[in-house]
């Protein structure tokens, strides 16, 4: 029985996901015996980790003195924090680069033109989702203001003076305004400064978070918009490659970089920011209605817009006809009930307004490139 260590924090709910996939991977190929504690990101190294004569680890090394720690042991690691400090490790973790993406698509769908990203200077992972969400926008012919968040917040003297120029920073942007926090403790700290000052959200600045910690987003007011990590696929993976290096083989060169599930929207992005009111309401029209089999002459019955209007203004502000604003909110629906029900593709396709199975299918196939039951897999490891 191979003996696998796990430093990996207890304290967020992304750690949590990881330690359950590498549970399911355990599960079904070990069996293994897991040591797992109590931890957070700032524990220091166990005592017993010196001593230790296991066969594996897998570590979240929050400090130098773990990853250090960590190597000194000698066995087979995998690291799933950062290539920062476990540089000597093959490392699995998020795909900023798609998170980065996908929060830039979002805002950019829901029709804002004026951005900002805040942001830690502590790791790379922040940078990466900085520059990917900057890129993506650029690719718009869009500008970005980012705002750094340097150190610790231990004192409140400390926590003041960078809530005041939190504060300073979203005052000079213009507004309306789409923010990326790159955490979703940066997203929470933006709420709070946006309260003190009177800023209205999702009205005036819409925030996005990331990791979508359900303590941190839900506590937050409004509720925090968050992207979903793959928590619990990245474990598995991690676990896999894991197993593959105690038998022998070699790790590989590049990062395993496994891509977010997708966006939990809540109340500090659930807007149409766009100026005319018209186009504003037959977009939310859309959205909120799509799965229940809307058309494009029901948003026109419902809204005094004539069709090119409607069609012009879809085009310059989403990219796409209102018909494919409709399929992609169906599809993206289907996409969430596939990840998280048993529901099969009659049910779905009844659930998320496609007139046959066979139209979702086609849809899927065209435009996700895959078919649905290839993505359920997939989406389940």
């Amino acid at each position: 029985m191979k003996r696998v260590a796990l430093l990996i924090e207890t304290s967020r709910s992304y750690g949590r996901d990881l330690l359950q996939g590498v549970k399911q991977y355990a599960g079904e190929h070990g069996p293994w015996s897991l040591f797992v504690e109590l931890r957070d990101l700032e524990s220091k190294p166990p005592a017993w980790l010196k001593n230790w004569d296991g066969d594996g680890i897998l570590t979240r090394s929050g400090s130098t003195a773990i990853a250090d720690a960590v190597r000194r042991v000698g066995v087979p690691t995998v690291e799933l924090r950062s290539t920062r400090r476990g540089a000597s490790f093959p490392f699995v973790g998020a795909d900023n680069e798609a998170v980065g993406r996908l929060v830039a698509e979002h805002l950019l769908d829901r029709g804002f033109r004026h951005f900002g990203v805040y942001e830690l200077d502590t790791e790379q992972f922040f940078v990466e989702r900085r520059n990917s969400f900057v890129r993506h926008l650029k690719q718009w012919g869009m500008s970005c203001t980012p705002f750094r968040q340097g150190g610790a917040t231990e004192k409140p003297s400390q926590w003041e003076r960078q809530q005041n120029r939190l504060i300073g920073w979203i005052e000079q942007l213009p507004r309306p305004a789409g923010i990326m926090a790159c955490t979703d403790q940066l997203g929470c700290w933006l709420l709070d400064a946006c309260a003190r000052t009177g800023i209205r959200v999702p009205e005036e600045l819409a925030v996005v978070g990331v990791e979508n910690d359900e303590t941190l987003t839900t506590m937050s007011t409004p509720p925090l918009s968050s992207v979903q990590l793959d928590g619990r696929r990245a474990g598995y993976e991690a676990a896999r490659l894991l197993d593959r290096i105690m038998r022998g083989n070699r790790p590989p060169k590049r990062p395993v970089l496994i891509p977010p599930i997708g966006i939990k929207t809540r109340q500090s992005s659930d807007i149409v920011a766009i100026d005319d009111p018209l186009l504003a309401e037959a977009i939310r029209l859309i959205r909120q209605r799509a799965c229940a089999g809307l058309h494009v002459t029901d948003v026109l019955d419902a809204v005094p817009l004539s069709r090119s209007s409607l069609e012009r203004g879809c085009r310059e502000i989403l990219g796409r006809s209102p018909n494919r604003e409709i399929n992609r909110v169906r599809l993206e629906a289907a996409c969430e009930l596939l990840r998280e029900t048993d529901l099969n593709l009659e049910q779905i396709a009844r659930r998320t307004g496609f007139t046959t199975p066979q139209y979702l299918v086609q849809l899927f196939r065209r435009s996700i490139g895959t078919t649905p039951g290839a993505y359920r897999r997939q989406s389940r490891t």
